[in-house]
C-alpha cells in the first residue's frame, strides 16, 4: 500500500487536482443523459448524435489546442482549460433543446480534449522523466476512486428524477472541475520549453509519421476499454447463460485491481523499451482474455460465471500494461517544447479508438459470436507484437530537444 501513495509534493498537487476532476467527471457522466433526455425533452436518439458530434469536434481541437499549451506553458494553459471545462459545463443548465445540447456539448469537448492534451504536457515537464510513469500509474489510480465516488453522487439525482435536483448536481460538478482547476497553482511556474531548431517547423507532431504509426496502435490497442464495456454485456446477456447481473461485480473486480495494481504492474515501462515491451505484453494478454470470453457460451451459469472472472482478470492485466505502454511511448517520443501538441495528438488517436470501438464491438460479438472474438484477439495481439519494431524505428526518427528544468 505504501508504493500506492506520492513521492512529491508535485505528485501530491497533481493527484488531488485529479480525485476532484474525476468526481466531477462522475457526477456529469451520471446525470447528463437523462438531464437531457427526460428534464429538456430532447429525444434520446437525438442526445446520441449530439455528442457524438461533439465528440468529434473535441478531436479535431487535440492537436491544436496541444500546441496552444506549448506556448503557454502546461501549468498555465491546463489551469485555463480545466477551469474552462467547469464552466463549459454550467452551459448544460441553459439547453433548451437540440441546438443548445449540440453548442454546450461541442464546448465540454473542446475544453475536455484541450485539458487532456494539457495535462498530459504537464505530467511531463513537472516530474522527472524515471516519475513520468509511475505518476501516470498513480493518477490513474486517483482516477477511478474519484469516478467511482462521482457516480455515487450523481447516483442522487437518478432517485429524485427532478429538475431541480439535475441542475444541482451539475452546478456541483461544474464546481469541482473549477477547484479542479485551481489546485494546479500550487504547482511551480512552467515556462515553455523553447524549440531546440528555431528554424524547424511548429507542428513537429504532424511530420512525425513513426509517433502517428505508434498512434495507430494505440487505437487499436485502447479498444480494450469498449470490450469491457460495451462487448462484454452484451455476450453475457445474448450469449451466455450467466445472469446479466454479473457484470456489475465483474466491473468492480476490474476497478478494484486497476486501482491497487496499476502502480506495480507500471514498474519497467518508463522509457521506449519498456514501454514498448509493455504493449507487446498487452496485446497478448488482450487476445488471451478475448479466447476466454468466448469460451463462457456453452456453459452452465455458474461455469460461464467462473470463466468470465478469469477473462476480466486477463483483460485487466492487459489494461494495466497498455496504459504504462502507451504513457512511457507516448512522453519519451516527444521533444519537451512539443509534449502538448504530441499529447494532443496521442489523444485524438486514443479518442478515436474509443469512438469506433462499440460499433465494431458489437458487429463482431453480436453478429459473428466466437469468430467475432478470434478477430478482436488477432488484431489486439498483432497491434501489440509490432509495438517495440515500431517504437525502434520511432526512437531512431524521433525529433530531440533541450531538457526542460524541474523546479521544485
Amino acid at each position: 500500500m505504501r508504493s500506492l501513495l506520492p513521492r512529491s509534493r508535485t505528485v501530491w498537487v497533481l493527484a488531488l487536482s485529479t480525485l476532484a476532476r474525476s468526481i466531477g467527471h462522475g457526477i456529469v457522466v451520471t446525470v447528463s443523459v437523462l438531464y437531457f433526455t427526460y428534464s429538456v425533452d430532447i429525444p434520446a436518439a437525438r442526445v446520441g448524435l449530439g455528442l457524438t458530434v461533439a465528440a468529434v469536434v473535441g478531436m479535431v481541437v487535440s492537436i491544436p489546442a496541444g500546441h496552444l499549451s506549448d506556448l503557454l506553458g502546461a501549468r498555465t494553459a491546463s489551469t485555463a482549460f480545466v477551469l474552462m471545462q467547469g464552466l463549459t459545463l454550467w452551459g448544460y443548465t441553459l439547453v433548451g433543446g437540440f441546438a443548445g445540447l449540440l453548442v454546450a456539448a461541442s464546448l465540454v469537448a473542446v475544453a475536455e480534449s484541450a485539458s487532456g492534451a494539457a495535462r498530459g504536457a504537464l505530467v511531463a515537464l513537472a516530474v522527472e522523466a524515471p516519475e513520468r510513469v509511475r505518476t501516470r500509474a498513480y493518477l490513474r489510480s486517483v482516477t477511478n476512486v474519484g469516478f467511482s465516488l462521482g457516480t455515487v453522487v450523481g447516483g442522487l439525482a437518478l432517485n429524485h428524477d427532478t429538475r431541480t435536483v439535475y441542475l444541482a448536481e451539475l452546478f456541483v460538478g461544474g464546481a469541482v472541475f473549477l477547484a479542479a482547476g485551481l489546485v494546479f497553482l500550487a504547482l511551480p511556474h512552467l515556462p515553455p520549453v523553447p524549440r531546440a531548431d528555431p528554424g524547424a517547423s511548429r507542428w513537429l507532431v504532424l511530420r512525425d509519421r513513426p509517433f502517428a504509426v505508434v498512434g495507430l496502435l494505440n487505437a487499436v490497442l485502447i479498444m480494450n476499454s469498449g470490450i469491457l464495456n460495451v462487448a462484454l454485456p452484451i455476450w453475457i446477456a445474448e450469449r451466455t447463460e450467466a445472469p446479466a447481473s454479473v457484470f456489475a461485480a465483474l466491473l468492480l473486480v476490474n476497478t478494484v485491481l486497476v486501482v491497487l495494481c496499476q502502480v506495480p504492474v507500471s514498474r519497467g515501462a518508463e522509457d521506449i523499451p519498456g514501454g514498448a515491451r509493455a504493449l507487446r505484453r498487452s496485446g497478448l494478454w488482450l487476445a488471451a482474455c478475448c479466447g476466454v470470453f468466448a469460451l463462457a457460451a456453452g456453459q452452465s451459469a455458474w461455469v460461464a460465471v467462473g470463466v468470465l472472472a478469469v477473462g476480466v482478470v486477463l483483460h485487466t492485466i492487459g489494461e494495466l500494461l497498455y496504459s504504462a505502454g502507451s504513457w512511457a511511448l507516448s512522453y519519451e517520443l516527444a521533444p519537451d517544447h512539443a509534449q502538448g501538441q504530441y499529447q494532443g495528438m496521442f489523444g485524438l488517436t486514443t479518442q478515436l479508438g474509443t469512438a469506433v470501438t462499440p460499433a465494431v464491438t458489437t458487429v463482431l460479438i453480436v453478429g459473428y459470436g466466437w469468430v467475432g472474438w478470434a478477430v478482436l484477439a488477432a488484431g489486439l495481439a498483432a497491434a501489440g507484437l509490432a509495438a517495440p519494431a515500431v517504437s525502434r524505428w520511432a526512437e531512431r526518427s524521433r525529433p530531440y530537444a533541450s531538457p526542460v528544468p524541474v523546479e521544485g
